[in-house]
């Protein structure tokens, strides 16, 4: 009966109905939120400005200018895996495969990298961590599928610890690059991902996970994307 409930809930909330009204109520918040952050003011004025009636705002968006933020990340976790897969000359080593996800990822939220600057301030307050978590976790899952992996064994949630945690940091230092074309940020990636692959030799597992996954007899095995939608459906999201 629980996950009966939990798949409703999730085909609820991808109803192409819904998607549509919330995809175009943070189009409208996204011209505000730079300026005014992620407020509930932003978000009722989005909703007028969208013309999206009321009630049908409150089923799409049912967690106010939270269910803004957590589309605007899923929007640009789709625009990174469109753009990974899209790019001709993908590197082979791993931490090169990584290191481009992360940057897509990144670029893919920079026509709007001030609303992104105060979602994170929304994020990291205390009743939003539980659900920041589970957006982190969902965008390294993306970036891992993105670069090819489809892995299933016990380094499947210890592949995304690592992603999440070069990702989140990594994310920081961007918001805040003055540099010229970011390469501050993409210097501390690289120095953030050896560090990451040096510890316990995580480094040589996940290579020769990789490998595996992409030359096994097997060939390359869809059951993550199973656990994956399981954890959607666990957040109801």
């Amino acid at each position: 009966m629980t996950i009966s409930m939990k798949v409703q809930t999730m085909e609820l909330t991808n109803d192409p109905t819904l998607k549509a009204a919330r995809n175009k109520i943070l189009d409208a918040a996204l011209a505000l939120a730079a300026d005014d952050g992620w407020t509930q003011k932003v978000f009722d004025r989005a909703i007028t400005d969208s013309k999206i009636d009321a009630p049908l705002a409150q089923r799409a968006t049912p967690n106010g200018p939270v269910s803004l933020i957590d589309a605007f990340h899923g929007r640009a976790d789709a625009a990174m895996e469109k753009s990974q897969a899209e790019t001709e000359l993908s590197p082979t080593k791993i931490r090169d495969r990584i290191a481009l996800a992360v940057r897509l990822r990144l670029l893919a939220m920079e026509p709007h990298r001030d609303a992104a600057r105060r979602a994170m301030v929304v994020q990291f307050l205390p009743d939003n961590l539980g659900r920041s978590l589970a957006g982190l976790y969902r965008t390294a899952d993306a970036i891992w599928y993105a670069i090819g992996d489809t892995s299933s064994d016990f380094s499947f949630y210890t592949k995304r610890a690592l992603v999440g945690g070069v990702y989140a940091s990594t994310a920081v230092v961007w918001l805040s690059d003055s540099s010229d074309e970011f390469e501050d940020t993409w210097a501390f990636l690289d120095r953030r991902i050896a560090d990451a692959l040096k510890l316990g030799g995580l480094r040589r597992r996940l290579e020769a996970g990789f490998k595996s996954n992409l030359e096994g007899p097997l060939g390359r095995w869809p059951v993550p994307r199973g656990i994956r939608l399981l954890w959607h459906q666990s957040t109801g999201r």
